[in-house]
């Protein structure tokens, strides 16, 4: 099995860009990811865009992405609140903000899976790649009851004391979803240990992800 090695050796810091439909989709999707790469020691860059919060969950969405980017060079927090369950009729107001975003110029883009059956989910996938064009881009995954889960093609292995803490982060940052049977510790470790089976990880553990293109340099 081949790895693709986070070292850069480029001048300036690396610029990552994560997009989430919902307040905590970035941590579910690929927070370990973004723990591994800030625990790298180089210089990040990030900017955290959440598409649709408002009142305490917004609250919540800033508390969290500060839990996650503590280690951050810097870090520019987005929080919009573009209706839940209703992006495709507001895409003309999405796609404006998507060409705001164009200036971040990033080097990585974490974004939606192109066959998630949440609608706003696949909307921020499909503006992605219609904004950014000539960009790395990877795109997370979310368990739901939809039953979406596909093949993804790209694994970062996590060691145990960042699966502990992404877990702990995300139950710590989002009270208001204790309720919902799914969003506890044991969905997040089990979505967490099959990936890791998958890749033969050595802890056990990963983020998987779908590559749709990777330009070899």
């Amino acid at each position: 099995m081949l790895a693709l090695d986070f070292a850069r050796k480029a001048a300036g810091p690396l610029k990552v860009l994560c997009l989430g439909a919902h307040s905590d989709d970035i941590e579910i999707g690929c927070g370990g990811t973004i723990l591994r790469l800030l625990a790298s020691q180089q210089e990040i860059d990030i900017v955290w865009v959440v598409f649709g919060a408002s009142s305490k969950r917004e609250q919540e969405a800033r508390a969290s992405a500060t839990l996650f980017l503590g280690r951050a060079k810097n870090k520019n927090i987005i929080v919009k609140n573009f209706r839940d369950s209703f992006f495709p009729f507001e895409g003309a107001q999405i796609k404006d903000f998507f060409e705001e975003l164009k200036s971040t110029s990033p080097d990585l883009i974490f974004t939606h899976y192109r066959k998630d059956a949440h609608q706003d989910h696949r909307l921020i996938e499909e503006f992605t790649w219609n904004t950014f064009r000539n960009h790395f881009i990877l795109e997370y995954e979310i368990p739901k009851y939809d039953g979406d889960l596909g093949t993804p093609n790209l694994f970062v292995p996590l060691d145990e004391s960042l699966v502990h803490r992404k877990i702990e982060a995300i139950l710590t940052a989002f009270p208001s979803q204790a309720g919902k049977r799914w969003f506890d510790a044991e969905t997040f470790r089990s979505m967490l240990r099959l990936r890791g089976m998958e890749c033969n990880a050595s802890d056990s553990y990963a983020e998987a992800f779908y590559c749709r293109k990777l330009v070899v340099a």
